[in-house]
């Protein structure tokens, strides 16, 4: 019975480090995007075709 409430402490811990380790990564900019919105705005004109080419289809 011991083993489990070790095996639960040490989980509990790892997902408390990852956790940490995931908000340190997004505070310091790592998941920003400064590519997509620079290309997004060169085919916005294609999608917005083909979304009333749909919508005259149905």
């Amino acid at each position: 019975m011991s083993v489990i409430y070790l095996l639960l402490t040490l989980s509990i811990l790892v997902a408390i480090i990852f956790f940490i380790a995931f908000i340190y990564s997004v505070k310091s900019g790592q998941y920003d995007d400064s590519y997509t919105p620079s290309v997004r705005m060169l085919f916005d004109d294609e999608l917005v075709k083909e979304k009333k080419e749909e919508l005259t289809r149905d």
